[in-house]
C-alpha cells in the first residue's frame, strides 16, 4: 500500500507541476471596487469566489485584488450586513480587468450584534443536509471535557461520556461507527465499536467543525449513516505575518489544570504552524455520596469518582506552499492520554476494590486505566485549473490503544498467571490499528452545474493482544466512488443530485485461547485451546444516493433530501466472543450480519425575518437491517463469570423526529432562544420487536436569554448568557436498560474581549450544573450502572492572542 501511495503521489504530482507552469504563464489579476449608493468606499465587505477558496487582497479604500486568475468563467459574490447581496458571472479573459460594485441598502435590516460570516450563511443555504458550522469561539463559550461535548449544546447532537475528558458523538440517537468523524479531510479512525472508548481529538487544535445530520454516505462512504462531524484545517495565516495564541483553562470539579500553545507564520506562499496541548486532571466529582452498582452499595470518599483522574498531551506541526493556483500542505499531529477507570465498575467484581489505595489520592491513576496514542499524517493538494479544482487527500493513522487491570482468572483460566507468558501480567487488552487513507476529487463549475467527482480508498490493519480476549484481528479494505451535481436552475432553486458505490473486504484472523480448557472425548479428558475467532473473510458492496432541492428567498430558506445509505459489519459484530469487563457483560459476534442499510428523508425550513429566526428540521429514518446487540436470557457461568449474554442480531427499524430552533431579538443587545430537538425511534421485528433502541436521547427543550451590551469600555464582543435545559424522561427503553428521570440544569456563561499592550485577550467563564442538580444522562457510559453526571463545575479560560508581525496591506 505504501508504494502504491508513492506512486500515486507522484503522478499526480507531475500533474500539479505541469498544471501549475501551464497556469503560470496565464495569469490575470481582478480588481474589485466596492462602493455604496453615494459612491463613498465600502472596506470590509464579504468578496469572494464562489466554488473557489481564493482570497482578496484589500485596503481601507474598498479595493479588493484577486491576483493570479487563470483564464475561466467565475461567479463573485459580495455581502454586507444591511445592504442587498451582489452576485454576477465574471469572464477572466487573457488581460487584467477591472469591475465596479454598487452595494445598495436592504430594506429589511437584521438587528444582530455580530454577523455570521457571510460564506458560512451562503454555505448553509445550498447545503442539501442539514448543516451546523462551528467556529472556535462557539468551543471556547461552551468548553467541555472534550469536542464532542462541547458541540452538545447543538439540536440533534449528544455524546456517550466516558467521564469528564472522554465522550463519542451521537447525531440524532445514532453514534458508534454510524457517525464519520472527518480530520482534515481524512476519516479519524481509531476503536469507535466501544462506548468507553473516547475520540482522540485535540478539541483547542479545532477552529472550524461542520457538523452534517442526515444520509451523508454519498460523500463519506460506510460510517456517515447517521452524518459527519468535519473538522476543518484552520484558516490560512495572511501573508508576512507571524502569530500565535495561548489557551489557558482551569476547571474546579476535577481540578483540571491545561494549556494549548499554538505558534503560524507565513511568507508570501510559505505557511507553518505548530501546536501544543496539555492537560492534567483529577477524579471528577458527583453530587451523591453513595452509589448502588448492581444492587451493591458503594461510598464515594468526599463524592468523587475513584480513579477517574487523567492526563492529555497534543502535538500538531503543519507546513506548506499555498497560492491562488496551487497549494499543498503537510500535517503531522500526536494525540495521547492516559486515564483511569471508574475502580467499582470495572471488571468481574466491583467489591474488589481496595479502596485505600484509590481514596489515598484524587490525582493519582491507577488500575484499571488506559492509555491510547494516536498518531496521525496528513497531507492536502489542491491545483485550480480553468473551471476546475482537483484535489489529493493522502492520510496515515496509528491508534494503540492499552488497557490495564489486574489479572483475574474465570473460566479455566490458570489461578496463578504463567511466569512464561510474553503478555505482560497486566494487559488486559491491547489493539495496534493501522489505517491508510486516500481521497482524489475534481470539482467542475460547468455554466449551472457544479459537479464533484471523487474515490476514496481505505486500508485497516487491526492486531489484538493481552490476556483477556473481545474483538479479533483483522484487515478491512474498501474503496469507493461517488458523483455529485448541484444545479443552480435560477437565482433561487437548487437541485442536488449523488451516486456512489462501495466495496469493502474484511478478513478477520483466528483466536485461541492462550490457556488449555479440559474437553471430553470418547471418555478421556483432553486438553485443548478453544478457538474463540475463527478466520474468516466477507465481501461487501452497495449503491446508495441521494437527491435534493433548495428554495431561497429573502426570508425563506427551504430544502429536502431523500437519500439512502449503508454500513458493513464492524469486526467486533462479526466475530466478538468474550467479556466486556467495562458492561459486565458476555458478547458474541454474528458471522452472518447484512451490511446496514438506511433510508432517510430530510427537510429544513428557515425562517429569518426582522427580530426572529425560526427554523424547523424534521426527519424520518427507516432501517430493514439495523445492527444491535441484544441481550438474550442466558448467563456464560463458564467462561463470561455468570454474566449476561449478548448477541449481535438485526432488525427492521424506524425511526422518526426533528430540531427546533426560535430565536427572538427585541434590541441590539438581548436575544431570547429556543431549541427543542424530539426522537422516536422502534425496533419492527427480532427479539426486542416492540422496543425502542440503545442510547436513544429522550426530548428536550433548551431555553437561553443572552446579553451582549454595545458599550462595554475597554471591552468589546462581551455577552452574558443563561442557558436552562429541560430534558423529559426516557421510559422507552430496551432491556437491561433502565427508565431515567427528567431533570433540568442551568449553565451560566459570561465572556469578553480586552487589548493588554496591543495583545488582545479573550476571557470565558462557564458556571457548568450551577445549581449541582443530581441527575442521570440517558447517553451516559455510567449511567447503566446509575451513575449521576458530575456536579456543578466551574470553567475559566483565557485565550491570549500574540501578533508579532502583522501584514498592513491585506485584511
Amino acid at each position: 500500500m505504501s508504494r502504491t501511495l508513492i506512486i500515486i503521489r507522484v503522478v499526480l504530482g507531475m500533474l500539479f507541476t505541469c498544471a501549475l507552469v501551464q497556469a503560470n504563464a496565464q495569469l490575470h489579476q481582478l480588481i474589485v471596487t466596492v462602493t455604496d449608493d453615494n459612491g463613498k468606499p465600502v472596506p470590509g465587505a464579504g468578496v469572494w469566489l464562489e466554488k473557489y477558496e481564493i482570497t482578496p487582497a484589500a485596503g481601507s479604500n474598498g479595493v479588493y485584488v484577486f491576483k493570479e486568475l487563470a483564464p475561466g468563467d467565475y461567479r463573485l459574490r459580495v455581502a454586507l450586513a444591511g445592504h442587498k447581496p451582489f452576485s454576477k458571472k465574471v469572464t477572466v479573459t487573457d488581460h487584467d480587468m477591472s469591475l465596479p460594485v454598487i452595494l445598495h441598502p436592504a430594506v429589511h435590516v437584521l438587528q444582530e450584534v455580530i454577523i455570521q460570516s457571510n460564506t458560512t450563511a451562503h454555505r448553509k443555504k445550498e447545503e442539501q443536509l442539514n448543516l451546523e458550522i462551528i467556529k472556535s469561539d462557539f468551543i471556547q463559550r461552551n468548553l467541555g471535557g472534550s469536542l464532542m461535548q462541547s458541540l452538545e449544546r447543538l439540536p440533534g447532537i449528544k455524546t456517550i461520556g466516558i467521564g469528564s475528558g472522554q465522550s463519542k458523538p451521537l447525531i440524532r440517537g445514532l453514534g458508534f461507527n454510524r457517525v464519520a468523524v472527518i480530520d482534515r479531510g481524512i476519516k479519524h479512525v481509531g476503536q469507535q465499536w466501544g462506548a468507553d472508548h473516547g475520540l482522540e481529538i485535540d478539541q483547542f487544535a479545532a477552529e472550524e467543525v461542520e457538523i452534517i445530520k442526515g444520509a451523508a454516505s454519498f460523500i463519506y462512504g460506510s460510517d456517515a449513516i447517521a452524518g459527519a462531524i468535519s473538522i476543518k484545517p484552520p484558516a490560512l495565516p495572511a501573508a508576512h505575518t507571524f502569530g500565535g495564541d495561548i489557551h489557558l483553562t482551569g476547571k474546579t470539579n476535577n481540578a483540571l489544570y491545561g494549556t494549548s500553545l499554538n505558534m503560524y507564520g507565513r511568507t508570501q506562499k510559505w505557511i507553518g504552524t505548530a501546536r501544543v496541548t496539555l492537560q492534567d486532571y483529577s477524579d471528577y466529582r458527583v453530587p451523591t455520596d453513595r452509589l448502588y452498582i448492581y444492587d451493591y452499595p458503594v461510598d464515594l470518599h468526599r463524592r468523587y469518582l475513584r480513579n477517574t483522574a487523567g492526563k492529555e498531551a497534543g502535538l500538531h506541526v503543519s507546513t506548506g506552499y499555498v497560492s491562488n493556483i496551487f497549494r499543498s500542505v503537510f500535517y503531522i499531529s500526536n494525540t495521547y492520554s492516559k486515564s483511569g477507570f471508574f475502580a467499582n465498575a470495572h471488571g468481574l467484581e466491583p467489591r474488589r476494590v481496595d479502596t485505600a489505595i484509590h481514596d489515598r489520592s484524587s490525582r493519582d491513576i491507577v488500575m484499571p486505566y488506559q492509555r491510547v496514542n494516536h498518531f496521525k499524517l496528513i497531507t492536502r493538494s489542491s491545483v485550480r485549473l480553468n473551471r476546475h479544482v482537483a484535489e489529493l487527500e493522502a492520510g496515515y493513522q496509528n491508534n494503540f490503544r492499552q488497557e490495564y487491570n489486574r489479572y483475574v482468572n474465570h473460566g479455566f483460566m490458570p489461578a496463578i498467571y504463567p511466569g512464561n507468558m510474553t503478555i505482560p501480567i497486566d494487559l488486559e487488552r491491547a489493539f495496534n490499528k493501522n489505517v491508510y487513507s486516500l481521497n482524489i476529487n475534481d470539482r467542475l463549475a460547468l455554466n449551472q452545474h457544479d459537479l464533484r467527482f471523487g474515490i476514496n480508498g481505505e486500508i485497516q490493519n487491526n492486531a489484538v493482544n493481552g490476556w483477556s480476549f473481545l474483538v479479533p484481528s483483522f484487515d478491512q479494505k474498501s474503496i469507493g466512488a461517488f458523483l455529485y451535481d448541484k444545479i443552480a436552475v435560477n437565482d433561487s432553486t437548487l437541485l442536488h443530485g449523488a451516486i456512489r458505490y462501495d466495496y469493502s473486504h474484511i478478513r478477520i484472523h483466528s483466536y485461541a485461547d492462550w490457556f488449555p480448557s479440559p474437553l471430553e472425548q470418547d471418555g478421556k479428558t483432553i486438553p485443548i485451546h478453544i478457538v474463540r475467532a475463527g478466520n474468516l473473510q466477507r465481501n461487501f458492496n452497495s449503491i446508495t444516493g441521494s437527491v435534493g432541492v433548495n428554495y431561497n428567498l429573502y426570508h425563506i430558506e427551504l430544502k429536502a433530501n431523500a437519500g439512502k445509505s449503508y454500513r458493513v459489519p464492524v469486526a467486533k459484530e462479526l466475530g466478538a466472543n468474550g467479556v466486556n469487563y467495562h458492561y459486565f457483560s458476555y458478547e458474541r459476534g454474528n458471522t452472518a450480519l447484512k451490511p446496514e442499510e438506511s433510508y432517510q428523508l430530510d427537510a429544513t425550513a428557515v425562517l429569518n425575518k426582522n427580530k426572529w429566526r425560526i427554523q424547523l428540521s424534521p426527519f424520518f429514518n427507516y432501517f430493514p437491517n439495523y445492527i444491535y446487540l441484544n441481550p438474550t436470557a442466558g448467563h456464560d457461568y463458564l467462561y463470561g463469570a455468570g454474566n449476561q449474554v449478548f448477541e449481535y442480531t438485526q432488525s427492521r427499524v424506524v425511526r422518526y423526529g426533528g430540531e427546533l430552533q426560535v430565536k427572538y431579538q427585541p434590541w441590539e443587545s438581548v436575544s431570547a432562544e429556543v431549541c427543542g430537538e424530539y426522537l422516536y425511534a422502534e425496533q419492527l421485528s427480532g427479539n426486542k420487536k416492540g422496543y425502542t433502541l440503545p442510547f436513544s436521547p429522550p426530548s428536550s427543550l433548551l431555553l437561553n436569554l443572552t446579553f451582549e451590551p454595545v458599550h462595554t469600555g475597554p471591552f468589546h464582543r462581551t455577552y452574558f448568557s443563561v442557558d436552562y435545559r429541560i430534558t423529559a424522561a426516557q421510559h422507552h427503553i430496551v432491556p437491561p436498560e433502565k427508565k431515567t428521570a427528567g431533570y433540568a440544569v442551568m449553565n451560566i456563561q459570561a465572556g469578553s474581549r480586552l487589548n493588554i499592550q496591543k495583545q488582545q485577550v479573550q476571557l470565558s467563564l462557564q458556571v457548568q450544573n450551577a445549581f449541582n442538580t443530581k441527575y442521570m444522562n440517558h447517553t451516559s457510559f455510567y449511567r447503566l450502572i446509575g451513575l449521576p453526571e458530575q456536579g456543578r463545575n466551574l470553567v475559566l479560560s483565557v485565550k491570549i492572542f500574540l501578533n508579532f508581525l502583522k501584514n498592513k496591506q491585506e485584511i
